[in-house]
């Protein structure tokens, strides 16, 4: 089955009524058959058939074998580095989460393993730094916040041919735009409080991989430190599955077109968007992804000016995340991105006057007159040098969307 399909029709349940909603089995305990057997399911967290069908549906979304959900994002990537011995290292990418490099910050003392920040988009850079002590090379791509593009199947072949893992975080497309496992990589991650839920009401995260040895690894740490995903989560993550397909097609579309706009504005420096043919590395995304995504960012040049739009949009929500059914708007240095350490700021932090956009399913026309009329209020520019319906000449601008 396609995509779409596969997301409305989950995995077989074994639901005695037949229930076309699977139940909730929310239970910390299951009666055993005997004081010395043990039935298919004993205590939550170390199963769960309600987690267990989540668990199936994202695997075939993903076109994976195996999958761990987690009670967020940061707890599956913390199974993750889990793998990563003393001694070891990692080579991450250099426009990462702020809360995945405080987490590596800390594992890197912790742990006693080595963290080397590089731009993975440039695959040299990426060779350059691996050595036999490299076990895992983690990337975005897009990556967040400046959406840079990696090339999956090259890092895939490097990983493969030094006996490193290679896992991609794919939270900025979703299985909809995006199949990393297909490319190659050992481990698909997932914030699925993004994209996968979909509705701002669940924090969740998962591991992917058809590795049966490093499922095995990454299960054992699932349960062993308790993270995996609750019953009732897993539910509703179940449910926001079911329009993931719709959504992510309506956001993606959505978001090219206010993409079109900010690029045609004098006031705005730099748009970040995939499908731009000259956003850096548009090509290698258009031969691994079948869109450029739902996150648009872009810069002013002026930190305060960016405050000043971010704060006068009236239907975007100022919050962090992304991937929500409404649209949100944030300054990543000083939200999402402001945990990265002091001393790898200069190194890794986004500039302080970058906005990202989070496009929701709304009228992308009432969202194209919010930036409308945002722009223009602190700018004090002429109506008509802002006004959407004078961007003609880029209405061809990036609408090609990435096919394979």
């Amino acid at each position: 089955m396609r995509p779409s399909t596969q997301c409305v029709h989950l995995s077989a349940s074994d639901d005695q009524y037949g229930a076309i909603v699977p139940p909730i089995y929310q239970t910390a305990t299951f009666r055993q058959p005997t004081a010395t057997e043990f039935g298919e399911y004993d205590y939550t967290r170390s199963g769960n058939p309600t987690r267990a069908l989540l668990e199936s549906q994202l695997a075939k979304l993903e076109c994976g074998k195996h999958a761990c959900a987690f009670a967020s994002g940061m707890a599956a990537i913390t199974a993750l580095v889990r793998l990563v011995n003393n001694g070891e290292e990692i080579i991450a990418g250099d426009d990462l989460y702020g809360g995945t490099v405080r987490l590596l910050e800390q594992s890197r003392l912790r742990q006693g393993i080595a963290v080397h920040y590089v731009d993975t988009s440039d695959v040299n850079a990426v060779v350059e730094k691996i050595s036999s002590k490299t076990k895992l090379i983690l990337v975005e791509t897009p990556s967040n916040p400046l959406l840079r593009i990696s090339d999956v199947p090259r890092l895939a072949e490097l990983a493969r041919s030094s006996g490193v893992v290679l896992a991609v975080d794919n939270s900025m497309l979703s299985p909809i735009l995006q199949r990393p496992l297909k490319f190659g990589a050992h481990i698909v991650v997932h914030s699925a409080t993004k994209f996968l839920c979909g509705h701002s009401d669940v924090t969740a995260g998962a591991l992917i991989t058809n590795d049966s040895e490093l499922h095995k690894q990454v299960a054992f740490q699932q349960n062993a430190e308790g993270a995996g995903l609750g019953p009732f989560e897993s539910w509703l993550l179940m449910r926001g599955l079911k329009t993931l397909a719709l959504r992510v097609e309506r956001q993606n579309d959505s978001a090219l077109k206010l993409a079109q706009y900010l690029a045609a504005l004098a006031v705005i420096k730099d748009v970040y968007h995939p499908s731009f043919p000259d956003h850096a590395g548009h090509s290698i995304h258009c031969a691994q992804a079948n869109g450029g995504g739902a996150v648009v960012s872009f810069t002013t040049g002026d930190a305060e000016l960016s405050k000043r739009i971010v704060e006068a949009v009236k239907v975007f929500t100022i919050a962090v995340s992304f991937g929500s059914v409404g649209s949100t708007i944030s300054l990543p240095c000083y939200m999402s991105h402001a945990s990265i350490p002091p001393s790898l700021k200069g190194q890794l932090a986004p500039p302080p006057d970058l906005i990202r956009l989070s496009v929701g399913i709304e009228d992308p026309d009432d969202l194209l007159d919010d930036l409308n009329q945002a722009i223009s209020s602190v700018t004090k520019l002429r109506k008509e040098s802002t006004d959407y319906a004078n961007y003609t000449e880029y209405a061809d601008y990036g609408t090609t969307r990435c096919v394979r």
